[in-house]
């Protein structure tokens, strides 16, 4: 009767809530098991079965010897991710912070926010999914460096997400899920080496919080559980020891239950590669080998957020606003010299392995993850961004949280958002993001290596340029939301003067109609000359597919 539950690894917690970075040494199985017996014996002073921000800023900073920033960004992060996003909680959240004129308002405003004890656990212990391995980083390069970027070049390493992929996430779960049990326990129910022992039980609200983990269906429904509800299932009781007496569940029996019945996600990245629908948003470019693909999975579960992987995009402008979007997982892979855009409000973004292009993304309600790309833009208002192994790229963003520096970056450059398409605010409601506060110019650096500051630096205003999105849409917002810093727009204003001193100029010339027609000529060599040089010339020749007209992110 067992094997007509199946369970697998929720994406969200794997995908969104692991950084893509080796956690720290003090947020091993040994420190947080000591935490959590730490959070129960002081329940009492705010620690279980809530944990709030002030209590583990004490236990992070004083206990763990992590940075009060890190600490904030796990805690922020975990906050987010459950219960499932508020978009108006969220603006009324932001508007609060912003309102804050000082450090210690900002604590206070901070100090109203809790999370679930044995849930946020679970939440720092899947940190582990990104800790690099001796033995992988003998066989093959782990780590995100320069080195280790790939582009879809010949001769470059292939890189690794271990966010992304299903196949791993399932083998992180079956790996480690006696330690995560173990950490759910109460104390008295870990033997003398704080393991547990045969006769261990595991609480019902134990198995509530593996929820946020786990989730399944039973006899391959589409109606997706959560565990807990799928563990108090009468059929299951036999094989994961379920004792309605105590409302307790046996150690060993649950385990291998729980072992028998994990499977991949059926909804996930596998599954849409395998069997997803394939997306024609993408021209095959002549003269080319690559083939551009991209696929979905088609919303058959309303508990599941779509997912849009695309591939190999190259030399072309793609555009696109379509429900497919909405609330997606979108993975950009492989993309070269193209530009990209996807102006739905989505649930979050990973662009790998690309070269050369610039991405303008609608409202992005979780994060942004650019991993192993070289020269290229992105232009998103996003909850969270962080970078690894980028060399020359551009940001121009609006975010609530700082930007994260990971490993191997050269010469970032940070800017501040700079355009606007007619359904811009209406997106950023929706996915609960405001024009303020706004730490684009405030990176974290989360790695030694990257603790000279200089891998980044803003954008100066003398090389910042407004940016416009070539297609017509339906909507209300006719200008960049929140405006630009004073400086940015007093360099804007500077050049608009020029061009209205340089017009002036040529009216009061008093050029003959020969000589007007000859100035004409010159001044649109000039500017082709530009086109070519900037490679402006490749993104307007794009703009106009065949028989496809100036509505092509309305399709």
């Amino acid at each position: 009767m067992a094997a007509a539950v199946s369970l697998w690894p929720r994406t969200e917690p794997l995908l969104l809530g692991a950084l893509p970075v080796p956690p720290p040494a003090r947020l091993g199985p040994h420190y947080l098991r000591k935490m959590a017996a730490y959070a129960r014996a002081r329940a009492a002073e705010g620690c279980y079965p809530r944990l709030s921000w002030p209590r583990w800023r004490h236990i992070a900073c004083g206990k763990l010897q992590l940075g009060r920033g890190l600490a904030w960004l796990y805690f922020e992060r975990f906050h987010d991710l459950l219960p499932p996003p508020d978009p108006p909680r969220r603006l009324q959240r932001a508007e609060a912070e912003a309102a804050c004129g000082s450090a210690e308002e900002l604590e206070r405003e901070r100090g109203k926010l809790s999370v679930d004890t044995l849930r946020f656990l679970l939440f720092l212990y899947l940190q582990q999914l990104n800790k690099a391995s001796l033995r992988t980083s003998l066989i093959g390069e782990e780590w995100p460096s320069p080195r280790a970027r790939a582009a879809g070049l010949p001769g470059r390493a292939a890189g690794h997400s271990k966010n992304w992929n299903d196949q791993d996430h399932l083998a992180f779960v079956l790996t480690h899920l006696s330690e995560m049990l173990e950490l759910l326990l109460e104390p008295e129910q870990l033997g003398a080496s704080s393991h547990a022992t045969h006769n261990s039980v595991v609480s019902y609200e134990a198995v509530c919080a593996l929820s946020f983990l786990i989730e399944g269906t039973v006899n391959n429904s589409r109606t997706i559980h959560p565990l807990h509800e799928l563990a108090l299932w009468q059929p299951c009781h036999g094989q994961n020891g379920y004792s309605k007496i105590s409302k307790t569940f046996s150690f060993p029996k649950l385990e291998t239950w729980l072992r028998s019945c994990l499977i991949i996600n059926p909804f996930g990245m596998t599954a849409c590669l395998r069997s997803g629908k394939k997306l024609a948003w993408a021209q095959q470019v002549e003269g080319t080998t690559r083939r551009a693909k991209i696929a979905c999975n088609t919303r058959v579960v309303p508990e599941v957020s779509p997912m849009v992987i695309m591939s190999q995009v190259y030399k072309q402008t793609l555009a696109k606003s379509s429900d497919t979007l909405v609330g997606a997982h979108v993975r950009i892979h492989r993309c070269n010299e193209s530009f990209i855009y996807l102006l739905s409000p989505l649930c979050s973004v990973t662009i790998e392995k690309c070269q050369n292009s610039t991405f303008v993304l609608g409202p992005v309600e979780a994060s942004v993850h650019v991993h192993s790309c070289d020269n290229i833009k992105v232009i998103t208002v996003c909850h969270c961004l962080s970078l690894s192994s980028t060399t020359g790229c551009t940001f121009h963003i609006l975010t609530p949280t700082q930007p994260l520096i990971l490993a191997g970056n050269q010469a970032i450059s940070f800017a501040p958002f700079h355009t606007h398409y007619p359904m811009l605010e209406d997106h950023m409601a929706q996915v609960g993001l405001a024009t303020v506060p706004n730490y684009w110019d405030s990176p974290m650096l989360l790695c030694k290596e990257d603790s000279d500051a200089s891998v980044f630096r803003l954008l100066p205003p003398v090389d910042f340029y407004t940016f416009v999105i070539p297609f017509e849409m339906e909507g209300d917002t006719t200008e960049t939301p929140g405006g630009l810093p004073h400086a940015y727009q007093k360099a804007l204003n500077q050049r608009e003067q020029k061009v209205q001193i340089w017009q002036k100029m040529v009216k009061e010339a008093c050029l003959t109609k020969d000589q007007r027609k000859q100035f004409q000529m010159l001044v649109e060599s000039k500017f082709y000359e530009w086109l070519i040089q900037t490679g402006n010339r490749q993104q307007l020749d794009s703009l106009i597919p065949p028989a496809v007209g100036s509505k092509q992110a309305a399709g």
